[in-house]
C-alpha cells in the first residue's frame, strides 16, 4: 500500500519488463539464495525430480531456476528482461525463454511446477494466475516465494529503514500484499504457507550492492550518497571479526494446487 495514498499501488504498472536492465551486474553478485527448506517443500510429493518439468516465472538471472535444476528438474526460465537472460549462468537443465507471467507462451497443461520467487508482486495478478492454471497439469503445483527481510533483526531493520528511506517509501517495499491474489483467486485451491530462516552473509561491497540490487533505488546522486554512507556506517557497527555482516530473511512460501471447476 502506498503511504500517500488510499489506493493500493500496483506495481505490475510500474514497469516492471525493463525496470531492472541497469541492476543486473548487481543483482547477479548480490541478491540473496533461498533455503534449502524451502526447496524441499516446493519439490515435497511431486514425482521424482527427473520427471518433472518446472516453469520459473519471473526467472531473473536464474537463482532460483538453477536451486531447482540442481535437485535434477527440468526448468523452463520464462524472463521478458533480455538483459537478465543473457546474464544467467547456465545450466544444462535450465532453458530460458522470453516470455510474461501473462503470456508465457507455454503449451496448456505442458508443467508440473510453477514457481514464482520474489516476483509475484511484479505481476498483473488475475492474469498470470489464470495463465499459471492453464499451462499446470492439472496433478501440478504453484509455489511463490518471498524472501522477506526480518523485522526482529538488528542489521536487518536497520538495512530496512534506510532502503525505504533513499527510496522514498516506494510501494514494492510493502509487496506481501500481493499475497491477497493468492486467498481470493478462483484459480487455485487448498493454499498452504511456510516459512523458513534464512541469512545473507555480506562484507561491506555486498552489503551496498545488495541495496543498489533493487531497481527502486537511486544509483545515483545526494540521496544515493548518503544511503552509501549510511550502510558504510551501519557495517562499521556491526560487522563481525570475519567483516561480514549477516541479512535475515523470513522466506514464505506459498503452495498451492489448480482447482478442476
Amino acid at each position: 500500500m502506498s503511504e500517500t495514498n488510499s489506493e493500493p499501488t500496483h506495481l505490475h504498472t510500474m514497469n516492471p519488463l525493463t525496470r531492472f536492465s541497469d541492476r543486473v551486474g548487481d543483482y547477479v553478485k548480490y541478491r540473496p539464495s533461498y533455503p534449502t527448506a524451502a526447496i524441499d517443500i516446493i519439490l515435497q510429493g511431486l514425482a521424482p525430480p527427473l520427471e518433472l518439468v518446472a516453469a520459473d516465472i519471473g526467472a531473473g538471472t536464474g537463482i532460483s531456476s538453477r536451486l531447482l535444476a540442481q535437485r535434477l528438474v527440468n526448468v523452463i526460465a520464462i524472463e521478458p528482461n533480455a538483459a537478465m537472460r543473457e546474464a544467467a549462468e547456465p545450466h544444462p537443465l535450465v532453458e530460458f525463454r522470453d516470455g510474461t507471467a501473462e503470456v508465457t507462451k507455454l503449451n496448456h497443461a505442458s508443467v508440473d511446477l510453477v514457481t514464482c520467487f520474489q516476483a509475484f508482486h511484479w505481476f498483473n495478478p488475475e492474469p498470470s494466475l489464470s495463465e499459471f492454471r492453464r499451462i499446470l497439469k492439472p496433478s501440478g503445483r504453484l509455489a511463490v516465494v518471498w524472501n522477506n527481510r526480518d523485522e526482529k533483526d538488528e542489521l536487518t531493520v536497520e538495512y530496512s529503514r534506510l532502503v525505504r528511506a533513499a527510496s522514498s517509501n516506494h510501494p514494492a517495499e510493502g509487496r506481501m500484499e500481493s499475497v491477497e491474489p493468492l486467498l481470493t483467486t478462483q484459480h487455485f485451491v487448498n493454499l498452504c504457507e511456510y516459512t523458513f530462516v534464512y541469512r545473507q552473509e555480506l562484507d561491506l561491497t555486498g552489503l551496498i550492492g545488495r541495496a543498489m540490487s533493487a531497481s527502486y533505488v537511486p544509483r545515483e546522486g545526494v540521496v544515493q550518497q548518503q544511503l552509501v554512507s549510511d550502510l558504510q556506517q551501519l557495517y562499521q557497527r556491526l560487522s563481525d571479526e570475519r567483516g561480514f555482516v549477516y541479512m535475515v530473511y523470513r522466506t514464505s512460501v506459498y503452495l498451492a494446487e489448480p482447482s478442476h471447476e
